[in-house]
């Protein structure tokens, strides 16, 4: 039976917070050690962004704020940055919420929706405050970008 847990955290925002729910088959928190583990069928809420994945952990501060969220084993995301839709997926995500920062790792893909623009390679880092993401091969496969071209005829 799955297990619903609903964690109000504060967002990297300055106007206001937003509400987090995390929904996974089991749940395991260590105060002492500021972390809380979901596994099964993970998937976090936040707003109009989405990670699942098989596991995740989230390490927290002193304040109870999330620092971190990585998501291993089929992690993917829909998230939104600047106004436009984004789809990922790698071995292993992680996102930083006080920085609104993504990493995207092994196996990396990022699809802008609306342009249809692809990236894929190794590592992905998104920064959804500058709009800004950078590519690397990590020295095994070559980064590719795919995008659409339109030719005008005359």
């Amino acid at each position: 039976m799955k297990q619903s847990v609903v964690i109000w955290l504060m967002c990297a925002s300055f106007l206001c917070a937003a509400q987090v729910e995390i929904v996974a088959d089991k749940f395991f928190a260590d105060e002492k050690k500021k972390v809380s583990i979901f596994e099964g069928h993970v998937k976090v809420t936040k707003e109009s962004d989405k990670i699942t994945a098989n596991h995740i952990t989230v390490e927290f501060d002193d304040k109870k704020q999330p620092i971190r969220y990585i998501a291993i084993g089929n992690a993917k995301a829909n998230l939104i940055m600047n106004q436009k839709k984004y789809y990922g997926e790698a071995e292993k995500m992680t996102y930083e919420p006080q920085k609104s920062l993504y990493i995207l790792e092994k196996k990396a893909f990022l699809h802008e929706i609306d342009t249809d623009k692809k990236v894929y390679g190794d590592y992905v880092r998104v920064d959804q405050n500058s709009g800004h993401y950078s590519v690397d091969g990590k020295g095994g496969e070559p980064v590719k970008f795919i995008f659409k071209v339109e030719d005008k005829k005359e």
